[in-house]
């Protein structure tokens, strides 16, 4: 089987492992960070479109959206997982096991999607019930869920894409595929909302075929002979040296992920006794503060594949270095984006809220406590890069789980317990995860770079 690098994944892979730190970093992080940003302004437009149809329609997308996401979480956990493999093996210059892995990860991700449309499309109704869905949710969104079911399954298949470009360091195609897909999915919603009057159902189907042209690309830049990061059916592989590396890594992703995703569920259903509005003014806080959270997570995930290529090609220095850029400039990220969310909080809520002043003070006071976690999330998102990288996602598991179930759960529930708060409680226990999750960041990143420069005899500040 032929597999082989293109000059240009030949010279990306020589800057990564030697060219200036920062620079590289740069290179990769700031087009993940722009994309993510850019995904967050899609989400919250069609957030503001959503509101057009009425402040219930908010709060059902919402809703169902974070049940959505738990369910992405095991093709977006695979893809993780997965490609921080093919990271290691393009920097060890092992090319034909990137190809077998690009492949084999793709059949997967068809296997996976398959599955949970079997079992899920013709239960949709039983399976909301099973996610405590209130009734109202459940009348207005049961089609609008079945729609996105189906683009989820297409965007298991375009995040391996997305996971491949960004191991050859093609951030760039990245920035470039998903803006288009941004701007024809505004534009169809846009279209079908207020030229058409239509429903959630069409938001949904607007999903469907943005998400569309995306894979069309995905097929068409993939579909190169001989090219290590091509893909081929003859490539697809079940043998333990391809697969299992893989799945071990995945494994805690995935469930690190749907775990994430259903304390964010279960706080959404614990959150509907003070209303169906503070459960839509919750999920439009996490938007908000999406500005700030999803570059750091942009770097992140570039940071992971730099670190994971230096690691596979023997340099561990190289890969501590790599975190330190990140962690730098994740915090400052989140000292200037937070700032500017808060100096623009007024006008944003009102975007969202359309006339309803209630519903606006509402979105103010739920995502001024959550804005306090802009700098320590930003901290565990470098902390992630780095143990991603090293391939340790059995402790990232941990450290989500905590946030979730530790830092955020039990202390809503105190909240409603013993205090009179009421909706406030929805940001303060924000706040207070956010900023536990940071501090728990901070402890293990301790640890785990002791470790490291233990296990490879380097110094802390990543030279050998």
């Amino acid at each position: 089987m032929k597999a082989v690098l293109s000059g240009k994944d030949e010279t990306f892979r020589d800057f990564s492992l030697n060219g200036p730190m920062w620079k590289v970093v740069l290179y990769v992080g700031y087009p993940l960070a722009l994309y993510q940003s850019l995904n967050q302004l899609f989400k919250m437009l069609d957030t503001m479109m959503a509101s057009h149809i009425g402040a219930s329609a908010v709060s059902a997308v919402a809703y169902l959206s974070q049940i959505n996401t738990m369910l992405s979480a095991l093709g977006a956990g695979l893809a993780v997982g997965a490609s921080i493999k093919v990271s290691q093996a393009y920097g060890e210059g092992d090319f034909e096991l990137v190809k077998k892995r690009v492949s084999t990860m793709f059949a997967l991700c068809g296997t996976l999607g398959g599955v949970l449309l079997l079992a899920l499309l013709p239960f949709t109704e039983q399976f909301l019930r099973l996610m405590n869905t209130p009734e109202e949710f459940i009348a207005e969104g049961t089609t609008y869920f079945r729609l996105e079911l189906i683009a989820m399954v297409v965007t298991f298949f375009n995040n391996v894409y997305i996971a491949i470009e960004r191991a050859r360091g093609n951030s760039r195609r990245i920035l470039r595929l998903n803006t288009g897909v941004i701007l024809v999915k505004l534009a169809l919603t846009a279209w079908f909302v207020y030229v058409l009057d239509g429903d959630l159902n069409m938001i949904a189907l607007a999903t469907i075929l943005s998400q569309s042209v995306l894979f069309a690309a995905a097929l068409i830049n993939l579909n190169q002979k001989g090219n290590a990061f091509g893909f081929s059916l003859r490539a697809i592989s079940f043998e333990k040296k391809t697969v299992v590396p893989m799945l071990t890594l995945s494994f805690p992703v995935i469930v690190e992920k749907i775990a994430f995703s259903m304390g964010k569920v279960i706080v959404n259903s614990m959150s509907t006794v003070y209303g169906t509005w503070t459960v839509g003014a919750l999920g439009i806080s996490n938007n908000i503060g999406g500005i700030t959270t999803n570059p750091q997570n942009g770097f992140q995930d570039g940071g992971s594949a730099i670190i994971s290529q230096n690691l596979g090609a023997g340099k561990p220095q190289r890969s501590l270095k790599a975190f330190y850029w990140v962690l730098l400039i994740n915090i400052l990220i989140g000292t200037v984006l937070m700032s500017a969310s808060l100096l623009c909080l007024n006008p944003l809520s009102r975007l969202f809220a359309e006339d309803n002043e209630e519903f606006a003070v509402l979105i103010r006071q739920i995502y001024r406590f959550e804005a306090m976690g802009a700098i320590p999330l930003g901290i565990n998102s470098a902390v992630m890069a780095l143990l991603y990288g090293f391939g340790q996602t059995r402790i990232t598991l941990v450290m989500n789980f905590c946030r979730v179930f530790v830092f955020r759960v039990p202390v809503l529930w105190a909240l409603q317990q013993f205090t009179t708060l009421g909706s406030i409680s929805a940001g303060i226990v924000m706040a207070v995860s956010n900023t536990a999750s940071g501090l728990l960041a901070i402890i293990i990143a301790v640890i785990e770079i002791r470790r490291i420069c233990r296990q490879y005899e380097i110094s802390w500040r990543g030279e050998g």
